[in-house]
């Protein structure tokens, strides 16, 4: 019950928070899962073994 009253009305900071985190979030994992691709693709194409990335 504590948790609840202090989130409840705090002068609008608390909703920023829950809108604004996920979508951080999801950013960010976003940034890294872009990075991990272009990271594997590039490891791929120096390959020489194993040809061209298919697409």
């Amino acid at each position: 019950m504590t948790a609840a009253v202090v989130l409840a009305h705090q002068g609008g900071w608390d909703e920023v928070l829950m809108v604004l985190v996920p979508i951080v979030l999801f950013g960010v994992l976003l940034v890294v899962a872009n990075k991990r691709a272009a990271r594997l693709e590039d490891q791929r194409d120096a390959d020489p073994d194993r040809g061209p990335a298919p697409r």
